[in-house]
C-alpha cells in the first residue's frame, strides 16, 4: 500500500498529521506542545517538567484519580517526555477507545486543575529524578555536555538544577502552562487503523476554539567548544564528547548519519571494535546524532577508569577520524540492512510511527515517505562517504568529563 500523510492546518494554528496504518488494530497520536526547557525563565529550570507532571494530576472535571482512571479503563498506553523544544505526549491504544482519549488529553492541555496540594509531591518527583543522576553519571555527562555545549536556553536540561526546582510555586506552574499549553506551533501526529475524516472532526471540536499567546522568538544558538570537567568521587571517568555535523535538515544528513552509523551502530561498528573489544578501554561507547535549532552534533560517550582516560580519549578521536581511510562494503552494507530493519519494525508500531511523523514536522516542515528514506539510504556509496568526510572534517569539539580527573584534548589531534 502506498503511503500517504495526510494533513490539516486549523485556524488556530495547530497542525494535525496522520498516517493510516491499516493492517493495524491500534491507533497512536503524539501530542508537541511549544512547551519545553528553552521556555522556562532561567532561574527557574525544571519548570517544564513540573508542569508536565502537574498537568496529568486531573483536568476540567475528572481528578488526579478519575482522571488516570479513565484512560486506564479505556486500555491507553502513555508517556510523557519534556525536550529542549516541547513537552509531549504520547498515547497508543485500541483504535476504537481513539477519540475518547483524545477528549481527555484536549481537555487536560486546555483545562488542567494544577492542584495546588500536589505541588510538594510533584517537586519531591523531581528531585528525586535529579538525584538519580548521581546513581548514573552516563546521563549526568550527558547533560553536562548539553549544558556546556549550547548556551541557554538550549542547554537546560529535562531535570533541571536542585535550586530551580526549589524555588518552583503553583503560581510559576499556572503561569507556564498559560503561556505555553497553546495551539499555536503544536503538533498532533496520529498513525494506526483511523477515519480520517472523524479523527479531523474530533480535533476541530476539542481543540479547534483553543487559543493562547505566540511562541516567543529563541535567540540564534552559538555552540561553545573547549573542555568542561565535572568533579565526582569515583575510580571512573565518564567522558562526552561533540564536534558539529549536518543537521537532520541538511540535504546531506544520511551521509552524516551513515558515517555515524559506522562509528557506533552494532557490535561490529568501529567505535565498540577497536575502544571496546580490541583495547578493552572502557565498558561501554557509542555516538549518535543531534539536531538543534538548525544545528548538528556528533554525541559521543566512552565510560572508564581513571587512570585509563586519557587513551581512551586518544582512540576515541583516532576512531573517529580514521574514517579518513574510507569505509568498507561490508560496513555499509551491514549499516544498510539495520537501517532497512527499523524501517520495517516502525510500521509495526503506531505509537513508533506517530512519533517519528511528529518529529519529521517539526525539523523539516514535511514527512519524507519511507521510500524516499530508503532510496536516499541505497544511494549512499563507500566512495560518496569518505568525499562527505573529507569535505566535512570534524571540527567545534567540545569535551565533559566526570570524574576525579579532568581531561584536555590530545596536542595534535584537535583543535578546540
Amino acid at each position: 500500500m502506498k503511503q500517504q500523510l495526510l494533513t490539516q492546518q486549523f485556524s488556530n494554528g495547530l497542525v494535525l498529521l496522520g498516517e493510516h496504518m491499516p493492517w493495524l488494530r491500534s491507533s497512536a497520536f503524539t501530542f508537541l506542545i511549544p512547551a519545553g526547557t528553552c521556555y522556562e525563565p532561567p532561574a527557574l529550570s525544571g519548570l517544564s517538567s513540573l508542569a508536565c507532571e502537574m498537568s496529568q494530576r486531573g483536568c476540567g472535571p475528572y481528578d488526579s484519580r478519575a482522571f488516570l482512571e479513565e484512560l486506564d479503563f479505556l486500555g491507553v498506553e502513555r508517556t510523557s517526555s519534556i525536550t529542549t523544544h516541547h513537552t509531549a505526549y504520547s498515547c497508543a491504544m485500541p483504535s476504537s477507545a481513539f477519540e475518547r482519549t483524545l477528549e481527555l488529553y484536549a481537555e487536560m492541555v486546555r483545562r488542567p486543575r494544577l492542584p495546588e496540594d500536589q505541588v510538594e509531591d510533584a517537586r519531591q518527583l523531581g528531585l528525586q529524578d535529579l538525584r538519580a543522576l548521581e546513581d548514573e553519571p552516563s546521563h549526568r555527562c550527558f547533560n553536562e555536555l548539553k549544558r556546556f555545549r549550547f548556551p541557554p536556553p538550549y542547554g537546560r536540561t529535562a531535570q533541571g538544577t536542585l535550586e530551580g526546582l526549589q524555588a518552583i510555586d503553583i503560581q510559576d506552574v499556572r503561569e507556564f502552562c498559560g503561556n505555553n499549553f497553546h495551539a499555536a506551533d503544536s503538533i498532533l501526529a496520529v498513525a494506526g487503523n483511523f477515519e480520517w475524516s472523524a479523527v479531523c472532526a474530533a480535533v476541530e471540536r476539542t481543540l479547534g476554539d483553543w487559543h493562547g499567546p505566540a511562541t516567543p522568538p529563541l535567540p540564534p544558538l552559538v555552540p561553545q567548544c573547549g573542555q568542561h570537567h565535572t568533579d565526582h568521587a569515583s575510580n571512573q571517568t565518564h567522558l562526552a564528547l561533540a564536534y558539529a555535523c549536518d543537521p537532520y535538515e541538511s540535504p546531506d544528513y544520511y551521509k552524516t548519519r551513515a558515517l555515524v552509523g559506522i562509528l557506533s551502530d552494532g557490535m561490529s561498528s568501529r567505535l565498540f571494535t577497536e575502544v571496546r573489544e580490541k583495547r578493552g578501554l572502557v565498558y561501554s561507547v557509542f555516538a549518535t546524532c543531534f539536531s538543534l535549532a538548525r544545528q548538528g552534533s556528533v554525541l559521543c560517550y566512552a565510560g572508564t577508569t581513571t587512570n585509563r582516560a586519557e587513551e581512551t580519549l586518544q582512540v576515541l578521536l583516532e576512531t573517529i577520524q580514521s574514517l579518513a581511510d574510507g569505509v568498507s562494503e561490508d560496513e555499509l552494507a551491514r549499516l544498510k540492512v539495520r537501517i532497512k530493519s527499523a524501517l520495517v519494525m516502525e510500521q509495526e508500531s503506531s505509537a513508533a510511527r506517530s512519533h517519528q511523523i511528529a518529529g519529521d514536522w517539526f525539523h523539516l516542515g514535511r514527512v519524507p515517505t519511507r521510500e524516499e528514506v530508503l532510496q536516499e539510504i541505497d544511494s549512499l556509496t563507500c566512495e560518496s562517504l569518505l568525499e562527505h568526510f573529507m569535505a566535512h572534517r570534524p571540527k567545534s569539539y567540545s569535551l565533559v568529563t566526570v570524574g576525579s580527573q579532568p581531561l584536555e584534548f590530545p596536542s595534535g589531534i584537535v583543535d578546540a
